[in-house]
């Protein structure tokens, strides 16, 4: 995948041009790639786990240079990890994710997704799954209509799921590079293409905190405080003749001369529609002069927020893995150029 071997250079050229960036991992898929992967025993037992091989797809400029592992056969689970030159301890220092995948098979559903896992992890990669503890999972997920970026943190054992859906996702069959970059100020950015996507503060965008301020539990609504926005209309009177029956006997209507009363009861006319009626009366509505708005208990500090809690939310200390653990319907998705660095 050139395009993705291009664009991770720039990335390079980009970082280093700032600060000498370190390269924790990266990894262009060439013929030894296999020495690098553990391939995870997990649903191999089941006989539902996939495979990965090498391949650089329908689409290339050099059919060795832009190889990478595609995931195949159809609806299966694929995961492998590779280990890190060393373990990568991002403490004051920028966090930057990136690789790149080509959904040839126009993806219907699965994941496109990597993960960055813990050396703490490191008893459970041969058999890595998606019950694995990790520290971030990054990139695109499609299913049918739903089409996100995912972006998850774990933070005190717990996955941490964007506040709100990042929907800019590469949904054709082209090679497509996504990157995450987390600052050590607590601010991340997500790319498409090197184009920003997303970015914003780690503790406004992701629930890792509990809020800074909550609702008084105590407040209480004051009685006299008014919710109606409208009221009835106290100068519309309803009509004296407005109450009339749905239905009146037929005034028109004559004994047939063949009627009976001994024998067919006493006659009765026919109900037709009454042409008066009016149906039910509604009082109109007017604004409410003491109308306040919809009652809430005021803020106050939440004092289970501790200040200066989240100065790391950025930070991981033991990253060590680099992993895939994936479910796809329509296998084919090709996986190229990761980059790991500071």
């Amino acid at each position: 995948m050139r395009f993705g071997a291009y664009v991770l250079g720039a990335l390079c050229l980009s970082l280093a041009a700032s600060v000498q960036a370190k390269v924790y991992f990266e990894e262009t898929f060439d013929k030894e790639w296999e020495s690098r992967w553990v391939k995870s025993s997990w649903k191999t037992q089941e006989g539902t786990d996939g495979e990965f091989v090498r391949t650089a797809g329908k689409y290339f400029a050099d059919a060795e240079k832009d190889a990478g592992v595609k995931t195949t056969p159809d609806a299966r689970f694929y995961a492998m990890s590779a280990e890190m030159k060393e373990t990568f301890d991002n403490k004051g220092k920028d966090l930057v994710l990136q690789f790149s995948v080509k959904h040839e098979q126009k993806l219907d559903c699965g994941g496109g997704y990597i993960k960055l896992v813990p050396a703490s992890s490191a008893a459970d990669m041969p058999a890595f799954s998606g019950d694995v503890p990790y520290s971030i999972m990054f990139g695109p997920d499609i299913c049918g209509g739903t089409k996100h970026t995912h972006v998850i943190f774990t933070y005190e054992g717990k996955n941490i799921l964007r506040t709100k859906k990042l929907t800019s996702v590469a949904t054709d069959e082209l090679t497509h590079v996504y990157t995450l970059i987390v600052h050590p100020d607590n601010t991340y950015e997500v790319l498409l293409d090197l184009e920003q996507v997303a970015s914003g503060e780690l503790e406004e965008d992701w629930e890792f905190l509990p809020p800074r301020e909550i609702h008084d539990p105590e407040a209480s609504k004051p009685e006299d405080w008014d919710e109606r926005k409208l009221i009835p209309d106290p100068s519309d009177v309803k009509p004296e003749d407005w109450d009339q029956p749905d239905y009146i006997p037929d005034a028109e209507a004559e004994i047939p001369d063949d009627w009976d009363e001994e024998e067919d009861g006493e006659w009765e006319r026919p109900e037709i529609k009454n042409p008066d009626y009016k149906g039910e009366w509604r009082q109109k509505q007017m604004d409410n002069p003491d109308y306040k708005g919809i009652w809430e208990a005021p803020m106050i500090n939440n004092p289970e927020y501790v200040e200066g809690s989240g100065d790391e939310l950025y930070r991981y200390s033991d990253l060590k893995y680099v992993a895939f653990e994936l479910w796809q319907g329509k296998s084919g998705s090709i996986f190229d150029n990761i980059l790991v660095t500071d």
